[in-house]
């Protein structure tokens, strides 16, 4: 476990998370010129090292890998700003930010309605025990981990284990389970949602096969869109699962003492904040979705007690990979090890 200054640093304000939210609200209007310019610096390098990288294949294999490498980050920040508009967040039109989202969704291979309504399921739902599966990393208490048969421990330790969970886990997921709308297979429009994006792939893949057979696919495609997809996985995992995190039984629960204590401030370097599109100030973000990636900074920089608020930098983010159960008792994540112990 971690030394006292070396763990995630709990919130230190005095306001209730129902009072900011109330504070929030001041900086939810998106402006139109800055999300067209925020789309423009995004999609423009990332369909020219694209074209940069098939030109590329003509003089080196490496080098076109390379600039597919750099082009993961760009795909990240697509996938960031189709986050934006699916929380009606990047344009004040819902529908131009919807059907952006869509498109978008092609490139990041994300069905838009089935990935906005399972992730607006995560955020109703952060830190709540009673309503877990969907949306979310699979997290146990200390207590189900104990009452499991032998087999299922195994299958959640494996789970758990940063070779599957940031190894194979984001090809699967992006590659392989985001082709049908698991968790929504009853209703049509996610269906729809889901064959259409497919069916663009489809497209878009066969048009790489035709002009330029395998070589792109295996050079281009593939490397950028699971490098980004293992940064996003990761992502995700230390925006909630560190030690100092929020979980409560359904009767417990509270939507944004959830939000705000649950979710990380995740320090980064200015140039990885600016790829990230600023989704490490993550416990701003749950409070009040509705604000534009580009304005989060305003807030930390107008309320100053939000920048310590579940603080984390990316070495304490590093001990965060042993953490696997929730332990009621200390109201802690804890290791197998740790949970042994108790």
């Amino acid at each position: 476990m971690l030394d006292q200054s070396e763990a995630v640093r709990p919130c230190s304000e005095t306001r209730s998370s129902k009072d900011w939210v109330r504070i929030l609200s001041e900086y939810r209007e998106p402006d139109a010129k800055r999300s067209s310019f925020e789309l423009a610096v995004t999609l423009g390098p990332f369909l020219t090292l694209w074209a940069l990288a098939w030109w590329s294949m003509s003089v080196s294999y490496w080098l076109a890998f390379t600039l597919s490498l750099v082009n993961a980050a760009f795909l990240l920040r697509l996938f960031a700003i189709q986050h934006d508009c699916g929380h009606g967040a990047f344009f004040q039109n819902r529908t131009v930010s919807d059907w952006l989202g869509r498109v978008l969704g092609v490139l990041t291979l994300t069905p838009y309605d089935v990935w906005r309504r399972s992730h607006s399921i995560h955020h109703s739902a952060s830190g709540n025990l009673g309503r877990r599966g969907i949306g979310d990393i699979t997290t146990v208490t200390v207590a189900e981990y104990r009452e499991m048969k032998p087999l299922n421990r195994l299958i959640y330790r494996l789970y758990r284990n940063p070779v599957v969970m940031f190894g194979l886990g984001p090809g699967y997921l992006f590659l392989i389970e985001n082709r049908i709308p698991l968790g929504l297979m009853g209703q049509v429009r996610y269906w729809v949602s889901a064959m259409c994006t497919n069916a663009a792939l489809l497209l878009w893949v066969a048009g790489i096969l035709y002009f330029g057979g395998l070589a792109p696919i295996l050079l281009i495609f593939l490397p950028s869109t699971l490098l980004a997809a293992t940064a996003g996985v990761w992502l995700f995992y230390v925006q909630h699962q560190f030690e100092t995190t929020h979980w409560d039984e359904d009767a417990d629960w509270q939507l944004h003492d959830a939000a705000l204590h649950g979710s990380s401030h995740y320090v980064l370097p200015s140039v990885l904040q600016w790829l990230t599109a600023n989704i490490g100030i993550h416990h701003v973000h749950h409070l009040y979705s509705r604000i534009p990636f580009y304005r989060l900074p305003e807030v930390l920089r107008d309320h100053r007690e939000l920048t310590d608020t579940n603080r984390m930098t990316i070495r304490q983010s590093l001990h965060s990979v042993r953490l696997h159960l929730w332990d009621e008792g200390s109201r802690r994540l804890v290791s197998f090890r740790q949970a042994r112990a108790l």
